[in-house]
């Protein structure tokens, strides 16, 4: 039997096998396999096949600049390179143009029933053209965090509420997403909470064989500023009065690199903090189970980004890893009444380094806390019954006429 065609539309995306950036995409569209034939269309990228297969799912990459400077996705996401180079604007027009022209091309030869755009902006712009202009395929977007917060201007907010509106179906990755949707007027016809997931059975599971530091605290992600990394650094002189052993790694590669640094060094403790880069996908189980905890100080970005579902902390709770975050709204799903002291505000250093503190004081009780937050967690964000959740909305967006009948 031949499957139906399903386009997904992405922006950031591996780039080959084992690739550091984020794979969320990629691992829920590899699990679409057995009821679609999966095309993704995402940027260009140096070293990245223009077009590949992996893991079962077609890649495309489309060109939207000279080489040297399709610098708008990769290193930081898009919203990020925006803020940080005014110049790359400069860029957008061709980066929206080239995909929408990619896609119309792929959907018409490969003849596509569905498209599902990751991201309200750019790509469900992309999606909107080319369901409103060119009458292809129907689409489903997902949102997951900065697109929605972001981005506040009236023509931005406009053209959410107008993609959300003509769209089959809409998700949002955490549950008070749903308000922030509501708040600025989106109104999809179908609007589900379905967080991205991560793999709880196979790769992202304890390993009682790999002792467990007493003294290693464990930052992954990029080196932006929603991730609070710079608080967090702050807090560690008051955790190093207590623990002087205590050690932090920072896995994770990003703009405010040089500056974190230079940080850790005006506050003396860059003996105790270490920056190994960016790390694959292959090698972050074994950092989450060898460490003391995972620390994720998460704040709202003065552009208004924030953290939707954060999968570094999915993937830490599957590994039974402890992990000290902020209480941002993004959090929340993740989160059990038992593990509330765990949760500190966002920007609070000595909140943070007191929370810190805790947990390596009573590692037993930490240890207890992350068995009770993966058992809390494991139906909700395990990739068997989130891909599940996305397939049933798709599916029905395949059955669903333009007119909105069955």
């Amino acid at each position: 039997m031949t499957r139906p065609r399903l386009l997904v539309l992405a922006s950031t995306y591996p780039r080959w096998a084992g690739d550091h950036e984020p794979g969320f995409v990629h691992e829920l569209a590899r699990r679409l396999l057995d009821r679609f034939e999966v095309l993704v269309l995402t940027s260009r990228a140096p070293g990245a096949s223009e077009h590949e297969w992996l893991d079962g799912v077609e890649v495309f990459r489309y060109r939207y600049a000279p080489r040297r400077w399709e610098t708008l996705v990769y290193g930081g996401g898009i919203a990020m390179h925006l803020r940080d180079s005014p110049w790359k604007w400069l860029l957008v027009p061709g980066f929206v143009l080239a995909q929408a022209v990619a896609a119309v091309r792929i959907a018409r030869l490969r003849r596509v029933v569905l498209v599902h755009a990751h991201w309200l902006l750019p790509q469900g712009a992309v999606a909107w053209l080319l369901w409103r202009f060119q009458r292809v395929p129907r689409y489903v977007v997902t949102s997951h965090g900065g697109d929605l917060y972001g981005f506040h201007g009236h023509l931005a907010q406009s053209l959410k509420r107008r993609i959300a509106q003509d769209a089959a179906a809409m998700t949002v990755v955490s549950t008070v997403m749903l308000d922030e949707a509501k708040q600025i007027d989106l109104r999809p016809p179908r609007l589900e909470v379905i967080p991205m997931g991560a793999d709880l059975q196979v790769r992202f599971v304890p390993d009682a064989a790999v002792p467990r530091s007493r003294h290693e605290l464990l930052f992954v992600g990029r080196l932006v500023e929603k991730k609070g990394l710079s608080h967090l650094l702050d807090a560690m002189p008051r955790v190093l009065r207590s623990h002087p052993h205590a050690r932090l790694t920072i896995a994770g590669f990003g703009p405010l690199r040089g500056e974190l640094e230079n940080q850790a060094r005006r506050l003396g403790i860059d003996g105790q903090v270490s920056f190994p880069g960016a790390v694959t996908q292959t090698e972050l189980p074994s950092l989450y189970r060898r460490a003391a905890m995972v620390v994720a100080p998460f704040v709202r970005a003065a552009s208004g980004d924030q953290e939707g579902l954060p999968v570094v902390l999915m993937e830490a709770i599957g590994c039974g890893c402890p992990i000290v975050t902020s209480d941002i709204p993004g959090v929340r799903d993740l989160a059990s009444e038992d593990n509330e002291d765990t949760l500190v505000p966002p920007g609070d250093v000595p909140a943070l380094a007191a929370a810190i503190t805790r947990l390596l004081d009573d590692p037993q009780r930490a240890a207890a806390l992350a068995i009770a937050r993966r058992a809390v967690c494991m139906h909700r964000i395990d990739w068997s019954s989130v891909a599940a959740a996305y397939l049933r909305v798709l599916v029905d967006a395949t059955n669903t006429g333009d007119d909105g009948s069955e």
